[in-house]
């Protein structure tokens, strides 16, 4: 992800897990060891939008969706992949094999999260760092020439799967049944808040 992409996963995490409204550049700088001019970029296209207000001392989070939306737009999944492959097994033996170190995300993410399944899927979609992705690579059995159904993302700066990147992420996904998800996902934003 692009290291304005982290401050919107923050936002809206800190939201997500404490209703956290109020944030300082500082703080974000800190928290996720980028610079305070990165910060200030992120955040410009938000005060544009209103979606947050600035403060002397702070800014406030004023429209949750409008991150999001903004966010989602924004990212290239296809960027972040940093293994692919096919994997013939069905998904459950694939996310049973993998090791705990990992992120799920897509549909994978949506199903251990919600636990529930708005359509069968048949792609795995994982964040992970470079050395467990050499891990996975000598735990699985790959085959060539056909179009992959396993995806490793890399990890970065992300400490856990939130709904809003999980929204993010499918939103950004190529199948069709990611729309059944996205739309079962709102539902579950709108009760934390996120979605008006």
């Amino acid at each position: 992800m692009k290291s304005i992409e982290y401050v919107y996963y923050e936002i809206l995490k800190q939201y997500e897990k404490k209703k956290k409204k109020k944030f300082t550049q500082l703080q974000l700088s800190k928290t996720l060891n980028i610079s305070l001019s990165t910060i200030n970029l992120a955040l410009k296209p938000l005060r544009k939008m209103y979606a947050i207000k600035v403060m002397p001392t702070c800014f406030v989070l004023r429209e949750t969706s409008k991150v999001l939306y903004h966010w989602a737009n924004i990212r290239n999944l296809q960027k972040d992949i940093i293994f692919q492959a096919r994997v013939s097994q069905p998904p459950r033996k694939i996310e049973s094999n993998l090791p705990p170190n990992i992120i799920f995300t897509a549909y994978s993410g949506f199903k251990f999260k919600f636990k529930k399944v708005p359509a069968d899927y048949s792609e795995v979609y994982i964040y992970a760092d470079e050395t467990t992705t050499q891990i996975i690579k000598k735990r699985l059995a790959f085959s060539k020439n056909e179009p992959p159904n396993f995806f490793v993302l890399k990890k970065g700066k992300l400490t856990e799967l939130t709904a809003s990147l999980l929204f993010v992420d499918l939103w950004n996904l190529p199948e069709w049944y990611a729309k059944d998800y996205l739309k079962a996902l709102k539902k579950e934003l709108i009760k934390i808040g996120i979605l008006e």
